[in-house]
């Protein structure tokens, strides 16, 4: 099975998440494969990002792979800023395909909490038009990204499921 794990981080939180999650995909898949998102025309302060976040706005960013058809599991991850995913991430499920009957595992970090189902909501109606055959999710907070027995523990549970 070949695995792909597309995620933004600013501040390193969802690129411990998406390591530790890529250490768990190559003990269990033939293939992994890892792109960081990177915003092109990034908020210089993080008011400003999350003002943008706030509005679903959608951030230019440097080329990565859209076409997802040759792989079986797609995971996506995002910090939560102002109850929704960040600018990048908006982007990229705008630009996103070939996730027809694929497993699809979503993912974010997040400081308080408050937004995160509003966040999963709005990811999985961003993609449920391309016929997802199964969406799966966890969450991790920032005071437990660097505690990997925990962080490996939840996504080998979400995995299982």
């Amino acid at each position: 099975m070949k695995s792909i794990i597309i995620y933004y981080s600013y501040t390193g939180n969802t690129q411990k998440v998406a390591d530790i999650l890529a250490e768990n995909l190559t003990e269990r898949t033939e293939f992994v494969t890892t792109s960081r998102l990177e915003a092109l025309d990034e908020a210089s302060s993080f008011f400003l990002q999350s003002r943008r976040a706030l509005f679903h706005k959608r951030a230019k960013i440097a080329p990565v792979q859209f076409d997802l058809s040759d792989y079986e599991l797609i995971c996506l991850g995002t910090p939560v800023w102002a109850l929704g995913p960040a600018p990048a991430m908006n982007a990229y499920l705008d630009s996103c395909f070939g996730l027809k009957g694929r497993t699809v595992v979503l993912f974010v970090t997040y400081g308080s909490g408050l937004g995160l189902k509003r966040c999963f909501n709005y990811m999985q109606d961003r993609l449920s038009g391309q016929g997802v055959g199964c969406f799966r999710s966890f969450s991790i907070q920032q005071s437990q990204v660097s505690n990997i027995q925990f962080v490996s523990k939840v996504i080998i549970d979400t995995l299982k499921t």
